[in-house]
């Protein structure tokens, strides 16, 4: 029996996303879903199957206007910065989900069509075989490892305080580190590492 056409797909997954946004991760359940919805739980299901389809819903709206398209510009690593900006932009204002999106990663079709373009650059690039898996993974796991820390807090946050009051005689340069990751904004943060990845993609080519 097909489902009724009463709650459209993108009103549940926005819903889910207020929840994530407001309790974090572990407040979305079938029963807070409902529940923001005004329904019952069990009316819940009639839309979707469980909370794995729920999730899926939750990565493709957040991602919805992500743009996955190649770049068109003439060197091959500043096309990967783009595309790499674009992610981080689309999580800006949900960046309690990315979790959630990494999890999903192998079946979200925007992850997947994002992906399909990295690798298009890569290729045109010079990577093919092994060389392109490591390059791909290296990318991948640069943004994913970048997008986590930064839904985990700033820099200046409180666990980098703390470290900043470490025994100077112990730890003198995490100490001094994290005295001085207070000046580092969330923008050169993230492009400064990505830099370093990207450098490094380069010379494999070279």
């Amino acid at each position: 029996m097909p489902r009724p056409r009463s709650l459209q797909p993108d009103r549940l997954a926005a819903a889910a996303v207020a929840i994530i946004d407001r309790d974090g991760l572990a407040g979305l359940t079938m029963r807070a879903a409902a529940q923001e919805l005004g329904l019952s739980t069990m009316a819940l299901y009639r839309y979707v199957a469980d909370r794995d389809e729920l999730e899926l819903l939750v990565c493709e709206w957040v991602l919805r206007d992500l743009d996955a398209t190649v770049p068109d510009g003439p060197i091959w690593t500043e096309n990967l910065k783009i595309l790499s900006q674009r992610v981080r932009a689309s999580l800006a204002a949900h960046q309690r989900v990315v979790p959630l999106l990494i999890a999903n990663r192998q079946r979200c079709h925007a992850v997947l069509r994002w992906t399909e373009s990295a690798l298009a650059v890569l290729t045109a690039a010079g990577f093919d075989d092994a060389d392109r898996v490591v390059a791909l993974r290296g990318l991948v796991a640069y943004l994913n490892g970048a997008l986590l820390q930064e839904s985990l807090g700033a820099l200046a946050g409180p666990g980098t305080l703390v470290m900043a009051a470490l025994p100077a005689a112990d730890f003198p340069l995490l100490r001094d580190t994290a005295r001085r990751a207070g000046t580092v904004s969330a923008d050169d943060e993230f492009d400064g590492g990505l830099s370093i990845v990207l450098r490094g993609l380069a010379a494999m080519v070279s």
